[in-house]
């Protein structure tokens, strides 16, 4: 039975997720965020939608993004 990378968790339903050419394997969306989903530069937060990007550096949003210095950022919307 497949074992969950981030939990530890055994379960009969667990997917695969092919990132960079390497294969993960989670028993649920949640672990597969806690591993893979990037984190906002500014809150720390799991960007889970679409977030914002300036330059090489992510956000959850233009919010964010701003209080660190960014210019001319909006959320998509």
């Amino acid at each position: 039975m497949p074992t969950c990378e981030v939990c530890g968790n055994e379960y009969d339903k667990a997917f695969e997720v092919v990132r960079d050419g390497e294969t993960h394997v989670f028993d649920s969306f949640e672990c597969a965020i806690h591993s893979l989903a990037p984190t906002c530069e500014h809150c720390g937060c799991r960007v889970i939608g679409h977030g914002v990007e300036v330059g090489d550096r992510i956000f959850c949003c233009a919010h964010c993004a701003s209080a660190v210095g960014a210019e001319g950022v909006t959320d998509r919307a």
